[in-house]
């Protein structure tokens, strides 16, 4: 993957290849953003350039061809990966990366811009967590001993590296810090808060932004043959993330289902103020989304978080930056963003945020939902300050 097949972030690609061509690489480099920012293709195309001295910055002046050859199919010899995976039909029993690289491959030739949802969905895992074990670990220490198949520089991938439990974090420690010579560490994280800070104290960290809707626009335009206007719309849509939009053109996001869930909750959670019997109605509805598995239960929680904020801006008249455009009918987002406003927001916030994190640690689901839905019934009562 070269740096011309990563959309956007031009700033980004310079900073890379500049510390390149300079050689001023750092072992250890941690790249944070959401997957539809391009954090991962970056880091691939970034990886290609050291592996194989390209130079000519983000132009990718291809100086060995047989190198760049061995990066199409993803399979260069100096060119590692690391990833969350679990047990599977054919796998029942410490998991690690390598049992899955055929299937890797073909996901990232698929959709370099995949989420994590998206690759447990690839693999027929998303009733699971994944990880990156212990196991994974030694994986990696093992692979990295070996000498360079080229004689130059070779390069660790941790995709979701916030994934990595304490054990696989402990073994890798020393290694980030001290790796071999020529060996380069790139994490990708969507939130680094989640990675111990003794790794996170040991690499530069490069924040990826949401991309911006012409550089979205122009790659649905190009790379998906999709019309000028629709692209337009769904760039605007899709709030920086390349994912999102991907999901909004095929049109499987969700959010269909998602927008029906959430409503009904908010509807519920109105009237149970006045009439009490209605709580039975937000029970309901918890064990409803508790039967879900919980990338889908933190997807759609963090659609609710995201409904809030555009009602927010709907409220204080910020309609430049709504994307949001609800379809239920008799659902009208400007008759609902006024029982949003700085007075109940933060709450908000911190409840969903709350409930997410319980969420992850295999919180029991009913509960936590439950207790986030009478929590709401008070917040959406609350008056304007």
């Amino acid at each position: 993957m070269l740096f011309n097949d990563v959309i956007g972030l031009p700033h980004i690609k310079n900073h890379l290849t500049t510390t390149a061509d300079r050689k001023r690489i750092p072992h250890a480099q941690l790249f944070t953003g959401s997957p539809g920012s391009g954090a991962l293709p970056m880091a691939i195309a970034y990886a290609q350039y050291i592996i194989c001295s390209n130079a000519g910055g983000e132009n990718d002046q291809q100086n060995n061809p047989a190198c760049n050859r061995k990066f199409n199919s993803l399979g260069h010899p100096d060119l590692h990966f690391a990833f969350p995976v679990a047990t599977t039909d054919k796998i029942k029993k410490n998991p690690v990366s390598s049992h899955f690289l055929e299937e890797w491959r073909a996901f990232l030739k698929e959709n370099p811009y995949g989420s994590l949802y998206d690759w447990y969905q690839f693999l027929g895992i998303e009733k699971k967590q994944g990880n990156i074990s212990v196991h994974e670990a030694h994986d990696i220490v093992k692979s990295l001993s070996l000498k360079s198949y080229e004689g130059g520089f070779k390069v660790m991938i941790i995709w979701m590296a916030e994934k990595m439990n304490t054990s696989a974090a402990n073994k890798l420690l020393k290694l980030i810090e001290e790796p071999p010579n020529k060996t380069v560490f790139l994490l990708i994280a969507e939130d680094e808060e989640q990675i111990i800070q003794t790794i996170r104290s040991r690499c530069q960290r490069l924040h990826f932004p949401p991309l911006g809707e012409a550089d979205i626009s122009q790659a649905l335009i190009q790379r998906e043959n999709c019309d000028e206007n629709t692209a337009k719309t769904i760039a605007h849509r899709s709030n920086g993330d390349y994912t999102k939009a991907l999901h909004l053109l095929q049109k499987n996001s969700g959010d269909e289902q998602f927008e029906a869930w959430f409503i009904s909750w908010v509807r519920s959670a109105f009237k149970a103020k006045k009439n009490k019997s209605t709580v039975l109605e937000l029970v309901a509805w918890s064990e409803e989304i508790a039967t879900l598995n919980r990338e889908t239960q933190k997807s759609f929680l963090l659609y609710c978080l995201d409904f809030f904020r555009q009602s927010l801006m709907m409220n204080y008249k910020a309609k430049d930056l709504v994307y949001l455009e609800p379809r239920t009918e008799k659902f009208k987002m400007e008759n609902f963003a006024p029982f949003v406003h700085g007075n109940n927001i933060m709450e908000i916030t911190k409840a969903i945020e709350t409930a997410i994190y319980h969420i992850e640690r295999n919180g029991n689901a009913k509960i936590i939902l439950t207790d986030l839905s009478i929590k709401l019934t008070r917040f959406l009562h609350k008056k304007a300050a």
